[in-house]
């Protein structure tokens, strides 16, 4: 197993695994140019986080993103862990706990790094009790969102 930081030739299989994690969550259809946009403008942009890839049996299997949320309150960075995907063959085998284990080791070498964050459906209860036995714990806060209007996607 191999697990590095995703390449501008990964955007392909990063766009696919997104379209199926929208599908898979939420039900819904991503537009597959703006998803393979979206992948190339977090690698073609460093300073908006990273995604990690691992690589088993020759092809990525599973992925992640991290994004940055600067906290005035810690004076200090929350890495937030999105569009976490794990191949359904691959699931349940510890995939995903060896990319947040990276996470962590990649925090640990960047001082302003405060903590980690990340949303979960509520019905998501599997994945809840994987975060859960990595040591996070739920929070008080609800996630509210209000989208732009007339602006769905955008390439």
């Amino acid at each position: 197993m191999i697990i590095r930081r995703a390449l501008s030739q990964d955007v392909a299989e990063l766009a696919e695994f997104n379209t199926s994690i929208a599908r898979e969550t939420e039900g819904i259809e991503l537009i597959p140019e703006v998803a393979t946009a979206g992948v190339r403008a977090m690698l073609d942009n460093p300073q908006m986080g990273f995604y990690l890839v691992v690589e088993l049996d020759n092809n990525i299997q599973a992925s992640l993103m991290v994004t940055t949320e600067w906290s005035d309150w810690r004076n200090g960075m929350f890495w937030w862990i999105q569009s976490v995907y794990v191949r359904p063959v691959y699931r349940r085998q510890g995939l995903y706990r060896e990319l947040y284990e990276r996470v962590k080791e990649l925090a640990e070498q960047e001082p302003a790094v405060c903590g980690f964050r990340l949303y979960v459906e509520r019905e998501n209860l599997t994945a809840q009790k994987t975060y859960q036995s990595l040591g996070m714990s739920e929070t008080d806060y609800r996630l509210y969102e209000e989208r732009k209007v007339g602006l769905k996607f955008h390439l």
